[in-house]
């Protein structure tokens, strides 16, 4: 004997974001008219601890086996309403939940007759679909202990050695030859003022003595496959061509004949096609740069350690991890031909100035005009150069803070230099970085602000740069001679952001970053279970931003190996193998990967990966895929409840 459907509804006041525009002791009262309802009400704010103990307590007076709430958007508070019904005695997914904020009193706010009537159309299509719901059984899958770590910067080595203290391993994989990421690249960090070197170095000594961490470098991700707890990552090791015997003789290095732009000093000099980056670089190798390498053998006959292999092949690994860090990083943004970059020797970018003012970098870190290779009179900063405008919207938010930094070691080492900066807005935001725009000024160095449709004018006059500027705060242009312009540039999304985040499938913003879960109550996480974000990688951010959210990354992804296990939610799609005509269109449909044709030629759905978005049951021709609580009766009976009508008037 069918058992008899008895629903509790209860409406949210949520304060006034709902009840300040619907009706809802109408609402509340048309809902208990409903069929299959047995109680209706309505309490100020449901997701509190009273409205909470409200339900738990229906379940067992009233005798419910459903219930509905009608409060704000199911991302919010769905899992919170779930578990309450559960421990009320009820099948969690024996739940269902209306939008009467964001889709209701939000929208309609100017309204509150036509938002009150929404709300009962809400409740009604709510009440209909609760009538036909089945309960569903999550299941468990195993978790291994091991965590894929993509990105050798300061980001994922913190995240990896973070890992290593909890007592898990971890694969560290680098795509270029040597660790360290960006942080390589600086002479030094905001606030302490102390060197980078000083920072990263005692890490990368911490990482490559740590059992517990294997590290791969010059190493691509070719593939990516299962899911939580079971992830099968396929490496691709390409080869460095110098084998670890090398002594650091650097004797090849000398006998090198092929020379190019140094891409790590961003081509402020040329270095070999076999190179180091910089002393004390990890690995303490050189490698050979095989795209610029004519493979002529010259450094091949002055190793005495022979070892070096020009036949040496890229290398295939296969890996198993339960989860994974994304802490890719950014790439510097290159302001070709803005303000006279890459027209004029002596306009150069902020990372550029930073490793002219590292004692690793070029120049021995000595500041000097590219052009005449003397010390400098005037150096100019402009900000904002590739943020905040139409193709990059957002602030990259440390720019000024670093512009500011160098500004004030210019003044410092050559305090007869005239540092000026050229600015939109100053945004020194966080602990101690507004106080270090008020030092800036009381150093004398000269701000000047520019508006957005008014930027600096840039010429070129004998050996200077001249700058003039219009600033609304003078009310009148100004000239500026200078010698070096330092254009402060934006941060942007790595280059390959695109193709691993398809390999992953984690999704990316509008600005090419990868994207959260969700801003406020999943930060860390994405779209893909078992995997987490750190770092710029997600958006800009400064390096103790980037060491707390590895640290956080690291946190979240011991979890379901701590536990050993993780629960699988059951809403996913299945196939009715009668009905399949093997066409592969939910195949190609499937955003997650999650359903494939199997060795029969049917389309087989792997659950663990499914995320129940319904893509699949929707494209799918012959009608032969459902997704669990989420079904063709179900979404039928909303529709016609939307419309006044029940199924048996068809």
């Amino acid at each position: 004997m069918e058992e008899e459907t008895r629903i509790g509804c209860y409406v949210c006041h949520c304060g006034l974001n709902i009840a300040g525009v619907v009706d809802v002791e109408k609402v509340s009262e048309a809902t208990g008219k409903l069929p299959g309802v047995v109680i209706s009400r309505h309490y100020v704010y449901m997701c509190s601890e009273p409205g909470q103990e409200m339900i738990k307590r229906d379940i067992k007076e009233h005798n419910l086996n459903r219930v509905i709430v009608a409060s704000c958007s199911p991302q919010m508070h769905e899992p919170t309403f779930r578990s309450v019904v559960e421990n009320g005695g009820i099948n969690r997914y024996l739940f269902e939940m209306a939008n009467l904020r964001e889709q209701c009193a939000w929208a309609h706010s100017k309204d509150p007759g036509k938002a009150t009537e929404k709300a009962k159309d809400l409740l009604r299509m709510a009440v209909a679909k609760a009538r036909l719901l089945q309960p569903l059984e999550r299941r468990e899958v195993q978790v291994k202990p091991k965590t894929l770590v993509v990105g050798g910067g300061i980001t994922g080595i913190q995240a990896a050695l973070e890992l290593s203290n909890r007592g898990f391993g971890a694969y560290l994989v680098e795509k270029s030859p040597y660790l360290g990421g960006r942080v390589t690249q600086l002479n030094r960090v905001i606030l302490t003022n102390q060197k980078a070197s000083e920072i990263l170095n005692p890490m990368l000594k911490a990482l490559t003595s740590n059992p517990n961490v294997e590290v791969f470098t010059n190493t691509e991700i070719e593939k990516i496959g299962g899911y939580i707890g079971n992830f099968e990552i396929r490496l691709k090791r390409k080869p460095k061509f110098v084998t670890e015997n090398c002594n650091l003789c650097k004797k090849c290095i000398d006998a090198c004949p092929v020379e190019m732009l140094d891409e790590f000093n961003f081509g402020l000099n040329n270095r070999k096609a076999i190179y180091i980056p910089f002393e004390n670089a990890v690995p303490s190798i050189p490698t050979i740069d095989e795209a610029n390498c004519t493979h002529c053998g010259k450094c091949v006959q002055v190793c005495k350690e022979k070892a070096i292999s020009l036949d040496s092949k890229p290398i295939m690994e296969e890996v198993s991890v339960g989860t994974i860090i994304i802490a890719t990083g950014y790439d510097p943004y290159l302001p070709v031909n803005e303000y006279g970059f890459g027209e004029y020797d002596d306009v150069i970018t902020q990372f550029q100035l930073e490793r002219m003012l590292s004692s690793n970098g070029p120049t021995g870190g000595r500041l000097v005009q590219p052009s005449t290779e003397k010390v400098p009179k005037n150096v100019t900063f402009i900000l904002c150069v590739g943020s905040r405008n139409q193709d990059r919207p957002y602030c990259s938010r440390i720019c000024c803070s670093v512009a500011l930094k160098n500004a004030m070691l210019i003044k410092e080492e050559y305090p007869e230099t005239q540092v000026s900066i050229l600015y939109r807005d100053i945004r020194t935001f966080s602990k101690g970085q507004e106080e270090l725009y008020g030092e800036a000024r009381m150093a004398g160095i000269n701000f000047f602000k520019y508006l957005t449709d008014a930027p600096p004018k840039i010429s070129r006059s004998e050996d200077l740069i001249q700058v003039q500027v219009s600033d609304p705060t003078l009310g009148m242009t100004v000239e500026i001679p200078t010698d070096i312009l330092v254009l402060v540039e934006a941060m942007t999304p790595r280059k390959d952001a695109a193709e691993l985040g398809s390999k992953m499938g984690v999704t990316r913003t509008p600005d090419g970053f990868f994207r959260e879960a969700h801003p406020k109550l999943k930060p860390l996480d994405t779209n893909s279970d078992g995997i987490y974000l750190a770092g710029v990688a997600q958006f800009p951010k400064d390096i103790t931003e980037c060491m707390v959210q590895a640290s956080g990354a690291a946190a979240k992804a011991a979890i379901p190996m701590s536990k050993g296990r993780v629960e699988v939610e059951p809403i996913v799609a299945s196939v009715n193998e009668d009905l399949c005509i093997e066409c592969g269109t939910c195949e190609n449909t499937c955003p997650y990967g999650a359903i494939k044709k199997g060795e029969g030629g049917k389309a087989e759905v792997t659950e663990v990966l499914c995320k129940g978005c319904g893509a699949c049951a929707a494209s799918c021709p012959a009608r032969a895929i459902t997704v669990f609580h989420f079904t063709d009766d179900q979404i039928l009976a909303q529709s016609l409840a939307a419309i006044g009508r029940e199924r048996d008037e068809l």
